[in-house]
């Protein structure tokens, strides 16, 4: 454990250092570069091609906890909450999968066609999104520019991966909007690294754009195919598992911005996922192949922000019509459902004599299904903006969501089977409170949170010694947290900070549970540290690290509950090589055995070299 906290201080010792010996003269602006995420330093991984999970493996706000490779299989947790109380915003819309959480984060879209992910807690996430509890990852379609890029690299494990990128922006106007198109390719492969850990990994992309100074309207088609194997993939019985996914997703989203901070948002969308689960990989197929399913989302939604007279409307009304089809799925009470949301939050904004506003926004959202009722819950929030103050916001919000639980929970078998369902599980309700602040000083910007969430009838799935499935069970959890984010640019370079401390109180309501895979899966404490330093006119070195101390997990078999991930890039780019790049990078840089997921075995360290051309 010495090696990561030598390059912890050689890391800070090049930023003081670097620091000192440029003085406090302006950021320079380094060379161009594709930035999924502005806040992690390695935008690309080592051992696949780039998907929008990629940028949050060390995104402080975002806790990712990968099965092989992240982007193999991966959940994205907020704050301490389970893989399924996450949520996924793709423009105006909510994308969820309805089988598992396991599966919300595919999203098969080439980063380069998106902006960096915005995390939603407190009012905003109550409001803008649908059927998620703690928060949401939202993107937005990047505006589409003439270029491209090609990469290729191989690395350990008999990794080899390629990825393409084009973007072309005509001089052709329809409707009055300049039309543009861009597509995207990738493809990687692995043997792993544990034996039966290979994976195979294909996405392909093309999208058309209308754009002008204040719209833009995106149609878009993706699919992607995964195969991945990993021992105790999902089940901790030392098991040579294997999944297989393809999923396809087709949607079209238009924005206008309307001037003064309003705006109108609308969309729909198409995603089917299929998925083909093998708990033995060397069963034969049939009767000992029984995990199959597809499921399809068809959603809309529209919302925006208003000016109405003295008075700013947020609004925003979301329909999700979802079907499975499953082999093993069959114990439920159904297997389709419609999902409708409807929020309005009135907003006021006071300017203050010392120039400073504070605005109040107090509605309510209304969620609706056909199988479960309806629910109205309320929306909060209080915040004071400052021109003149280093402190330039303070925010206090309370807002109760709601979500259903998934298929998988519903329609396994309560009696047998690697999985055990409950057929009667319904809404589960989160109230949240936060109270936040933000603001810069003498180059320093920094944000932070305190927040505490009680979740009622939360859906876990939980271990019991002697019975060989994971079982579905209600629980109330009370999760308490502080957030904190600190970023500086200097003249060669930026770095930032990330820390998250979580404390939980569980009531499984007298079921039997002797461990928790998910809601009690968690970091005390996690510390993130991304940096990028600039050596020079051609190179460019960029790492990654987080610290953690994970709660007591008596599935957890290896690693221990502490562990320092590390990810490493370098970067050369000639001064004269026209778009050229070379790049060696370094996953899992000290070959933690950490488990991310309890009795899951970890990928170990993963490096690979690269070339890649933009033009």
């Amino acid at each position: 454990m010495k090696a990561p906290y030598y390059l912890a201080g050689w890391g800070l010792g090049a930023l003081l250092g670097g620091q000192w010996l440029c003085g406090q003269s302006a950021p320079v602006r380094l060379p161009e570069v594709a930035v999924y995420s502005t806040r992690v330093a390695n935008q690309s991984p080592a051992g696949a091609f780039a998907m929008p999970l990629s940028a949050l493996r060390f995104e402080p706000q975002v806790d990712v906890q990968a099965r092989n490779l992240a982007e193999a299989q991966a959940d994205v947790t907020l704050r301490g909450g389970t893989f399924e109380g996450t949520g996924f915003r793709l423009g105006a819309l909510s994308l969820v999968d309805p089988q598992t959480g396991h599966y919300a984060a595919e999203l098969p879209v080439a980063p380069a066609l998106l902006g960096a992910p915005e995390i939603l807690t407190g009012a905003a996430h109550a409001w803008l999104t649908t059927n998620s509890t703690v928060g949401a990852v939202a993107y937005g379609w990047k505006p589409v520019r003439t270029g491209g890029s090609l990469a290729v690299a191989a690395g350990t494990d008999g990794l080899n991966r390629q990825e393409f990128y084009q973007g072309y922006a005509s001089d052709a106007v329809f409707l009055g909007q300049r039309l543009a198109a861009d597509v995207a390719w990738g493809r990687s492969e692995s043997d792993g690294a544990v034996p039966f850990g290979d994976s195979h990994l294909e996405r392909v992309n093309v999208r058309l754009q209308l754009a002008s100074a204040a719209a833009q309207t995106d149609l878009f088609a993706g699919y992607q195919a995964k195969f991945l194997g990993w021992p105790n993939l999902y089940t901790p019985f030392n098991s040579m598992e294997t999944d297989r996914l393809q999923t396809l997703l087709v949607a079209l989203n238009h924005r206008r911005d309307l001037g003064g901070g309003n705006f109108i948002e609308a969309g729909a969308y198409h995603r089917r996922n299929k998925d083909d689960y093998a708990f033995n990989r060397f069963a034969p197929l049939g009767a000992l192949h029984p995990f199959q399913h597809t499921t399809g989302v068809n959603g809309a939604a529209a919302g925006g922000r208003q000016r109405l007279g003295e008075l700013f409307l947020n609004y925003h009304g979301e329909v999700l019509a979802d079907e499975l089809r499953s082999t093993s799925l069959t114990a439920g009470r159904f297997s389709s459902r419609t999902l409708g949301k409807l929020a309005v939050v009135p907003e006021i904004v006071w300017r203050q004599a010392d120039g400073a506003d504070v605005t109040l926004q107090a509605g309510a959202a209304w969620d609706q299904s056909n199988h479960d009722g309806a629910a109205v819950s309320p929306v909060l929030a209080v915040a004071r903006d400052s021109r003149s103050s280093p402190v330039q916001r303070v925010h206090l919000s309370y807002a109760t969501v709601t979500q259903l639980p998934s298929y998988t929970a519903l329609n396994s078998s309560a009696v047998a089977g690697l999985f055990r369902g409950n057929p009667t599980l319904g809404r589960e309700t989160s109230h949240n409170l936060e109270l936040g602040a933000s603001g810069t000083l003498d180059g320093w910007a920094a944000q932070a949170a305190l927040f505490y969430r009680q979740d009622e009838d939360l859906v876990d799935w939980t271990f019991r010694q002697g019975v060989t499935a994971r079982t579905a069970n209600r629980m109330n959890l009370a999760t308490s947290g502080a957030e904190l984010v600190v970023r500086r640019p200097w003249a060669a370079g930026e770095w930032v900070l990330g820390y998250t401390v979580l404390a939980k109180s569980p009531d499984y309501r007298g079921a039997p549970v002797d461990a928790s895979f998910y809601a009690l899966n968690y970091a005390r404490h996690r510390l993130t540290a991304a940096f990028t330093v600039r050596l020079g006119r051609e190179f460019e070195l960029r790492c990654d690290n987080a610290l953690r101390r994970q709660a007591d997990n008596f599935l957890r078999t290896t690693g221990g509950d502490e562990a320092v991930i590390s990810s490493l890039g370098l970067t050369y780019r000639p001064a004269k090589g026209r778009g050229g790049e070379f790049t060696l990078l370094a996953d899992n840089l000290w070959n933690s055995r950490f488990q991310a997921v309890p009795a899951v075995p970890a990928a170990g360290r993963q490096i690979s070299a690269g070339v890649a051309r933009r033009w």
